[in-house]
């Protein structure tokens, strides 16, 4: 009843009916992967598939706000595609996690869904477990490279039991400064990881 007053529009191009049309998925889909690296050390690779804009902004943006969960699936397929051109040897894969408050907000961790779709075609075992965010962060946007690593640094906590002597894939959606995928990298070192890896679905042009 509440879709016939309120009909859902497209995040994508506005138009009335599905959240996501068909159109804009098409879209999605031929959105060219321009793989942009980073190094970030102690970290051993960080790679996006392509900028922070467009369509593909408007999708995470889709995911991660209006609950288009199904999203995930072709967006995971770029990370999927993405991580063939690489060398990387990894093991587990887990994703940046939320604060438990944001986590009851939203309903679920836009980086999970999209890690547990690349875990499947990978075939490879995802932890969510293995990572806690143990402390409330402000939100990133709009803080400075210097502020965000201060922001989030000590606020991740990983299982030593989950993570020793792995090899790590870390998935999270936007890469801005890499302040939090190296505050996550930091407590996987000190839980015992051997190797971290990178890999989002956007970077922004910072």
């Amino acid at each position: 009843m509440l879709d016939l007053v309120f009909p859902p529009h497209c995040v994508g191009c506005g138009k009335v009916g599905l959240s996501w049309c068909q159109h804009c998925l098409q879209e999605l889909s031929q959105q060219p992967l321009q793989p942009h690296l980073r190094e970030l050390p102690p970290m051993s690779g960080i790679i996006a598939t392509a900028p922070h804009e467009g369509k593909l902004q408007e999708a995470i943006h889709a995911l991660k706000y209006y609950g288009v969960t199904e999203l995930a699936t072709p967006l995971a397929q770029r990370l999927f595609t993405c991580l063939q051109a690489t060398n990387w040897t990894y093991d587990t894969i887990i994703p940046v996690p939320l604060y438990i408050t944001r986590l009851r907000e939203r309903g679920y961790n836009q980086s999970q869904i999209i890690g547990l779709k690349l875990a499947e075609a990978l075939n490879m075992p995802l932890v969510p477990t293995a990572l806690e965010r143990q402390r409330q962060t402000t939100s990133q946007v709009g803080l400075s490279r210097e502020e965000r690593a201060k922001n989030v640094d000590g606020a991740f906590r990983a299982a030593s039991n989950m993570v020793t002597g792995r090899r790590i894939l870390l998935i999270d959606d936007v890469l801005t400064t890499g302040a939090t995928l190296l505050a996550c990298a930091a407590a996987l070192f000190d839980a015992g990881a051997i190797a971290v890896y990178g890999i989002t679905v956007t970077a922004a042009r910072y």
